[in-house]
């Protein structure tokens, strides 16, 4: 893949993120969903890739776009295929009701580099490059923590976990407070507290508990990028999600999935903020356009590029803000 692909993925995620931010802290979940999807789709018309949505909003029938299986992008016969993983709003909720932490996310890979996780939850935990083959999902919280702080050189208690805060998490909050780390609670958005791990600068070195699946595979493809680690164990909640699991290829369902079996091969990442959060701002509006931050990585170079555009909305096309 191209190195300039990143660079023109993270023209969609500005589209999403421009467009769901409109209409963030006004309590409409489904419109702030419904404006970011509109914008991706519509941007991914420039793109010239042949992709396919291996992670997206659902299923044909759920979802009239970017659906698992839809093919996005306007390549050519030469242009490269790709898998592509993608939330156009992940944080759907904290955007809605104008929290910290909503991003708009795509992953791309070389095709079949992706597990085509299933719609149910996924057990995770998640470390930055300081402790990198430290974490086993085999082990407790309490021995995890143990060896992430011995491979960062810092005591339990200096370490922050960062955990969405659920009843299902009730066990594994006393746990981690009995273990002496400190702890970080999220309403919503485990991608973007996921790859916060990677980056001093927020202050979050473990992610763990259960999440959506497809949001661990968008984590594990930025993850590889900055060499930080990652397991995921998929959790069914029903027969029903058990043989959807099967029937996309998932053979074992007690299986713990590393970080190359989630997102493998070549990978770029990009994402950008709609609201602020640990490592991403927010959208700003200025009156005649807007400001976006964003990150876009790749497992190639390991390179980290933020970019912060200023957008002019008399000068560019319109895509649904």
């Amino acid at each position: 893949m191209d190195r300039n692909l990143a660079l023109e993925v993270v023209r969609v995620t500005e589209a999403a993120a421009l467009s769901s931010a409109r209409l963030m802290g006004r309590g409409d979940e489904k419109a702030c969903d419904q404006a970011a999807v509109d914008a991706m789709r519509k941007a991914f018309d420039a793109v010239r890739v042949r992709g396919t949505v291996v992670i997206g909003e659902g299923e044909r029938d759920e979802a009239p776009m970017l659906f698992i299986g839809e093919q996005v992008g306007c390549g050519d016969g030469e242009s490269p295929e790709v898998d592509i993983a993608l939330d156009p709003l992940e944080g759907t909720t904290i955007c809605a009701t104008g929290r910290g932490n909503s991003i708009s996310v795509i992953a791309i890979a070389e095709r079949g580099k992706f597990l085509h996780a299933p719609d149910t939850y996924m057990e995770k935990i998640a470390v930055g490059p300081k402790a990198r083959g430290a974490i086993d999902l085999r082990k407790s919280p309490t021995e995890n923590l143990r060896r992430i702080a011995d491979a960062m050189g810092r005591y339990v208690e200096d370490l922050t976990v960062c955990i969405l805060d659920r009843p299902r998490h009730e066990k594994l909050i006393r746990e981690v407070r009995e273990a002496g780390a400190r702890i970080k609670l999220i309403g919503d958005g485990d991608v973007a507290g996921a790859v916060a791990t990677c980056f001093e600068e927020t202050g979050v070195d473990v992610l763990m508990g259960v999440g959506g699946a497809p949001e661990g595979v968008l984590a594990a493809a930025a993850i590889r990028c900055v060499g930080g680690d990652f397991q995921g164990r998929l959790k069914p909640r029903n027969e029903g999600e058990i043989e959807r699991a099967l029937t996309m290829g998932v053979k074992d369902i007690e299986k713990i999935f590393m970080l190359e079996e989630l997102a493998a091969g070549n990978v770029m990442f990009a994402a950008t903020g709609i609201t602020s959060g640990d490592f991403l701002k927010g959208v700003r509006y200025t009156g005649d356009g807007a400001v976006t931050h964003s990150v876009v990585m790749r497992s190639t170079t390991g390179t980290v590029r933020y970019i912060e555009s200023h957008h002019r909305f008399d000068q560019k096309p319109n895509y649904g803000w």
